[in-house]
């Protein structure tokens, strides 16, 4: 057990990736799909609330939804940021990424849960959710795993 958390929690932040190479190779897929969410979130003039989100603004406080999406993108856009570095300069730490990866998506399906809002269809990331989750956890795996080599 201290030899995966050892490989989740490294020492040194390093450039010497052992995984598998699909799972970062799917780490820059996520990385690539969290840019554009994070700029769609950013700069779109409704933030994707209702064009993607689906949440109706012709509401009072719809400005303010739009306000809140924009600065959910500026935090999205930070963390692809930090992602980038990660995948380019310190890759020992891409298993650590993916238990962050677990543990937001894991928190935007409790929210919605627990604080859910009125939408008139189905946004598309309400359905990513439930396929990065499962996704993420086999990155995990295989990001932990060194080819031929046992753990």
């Amino acid at each position: 057990m201290s030899r995966v958390i050892s490989k989740i929690l490294p020492e040194k932040a390093e450039n010497d990736y052992k995984g598998y190479k699909v799972a970062k190779i799917t780490f820059l897929i996520i990385i690539i799909v969290t840019i554009i969410r994070s700029l769609i979130h950013f700069l779109a003039p409704d933030g994707g609330a209702e064009s993607i989100a689906t949440i109706d603004l012709n509401i009072e406080g719809g400005d303010i939804i739009v306000g809140i999406f924009a600065l959910w993108g500026a935090s999205q856009l930070l963390l692809a940021i930090v992602f980038l570095i990660i995948f380019f300069r310190y890759n020992n730490l891409i298993p650590f990424m993916y238990v962050l990866i677990i543990i937001e998506y894991t928190m935007r399906i409790v929210v919605g849960m627990i604080k859910p809002f009125e939408i008139t269809g189905i946004a598309p990331g309400a359905i990513g959710n439930y396929i990065i989750i499962p996704l993420a956890i086999i990155m995990l795996i295989l990001s932990i795993l060194q080819p031929n080599k046992k753990i």
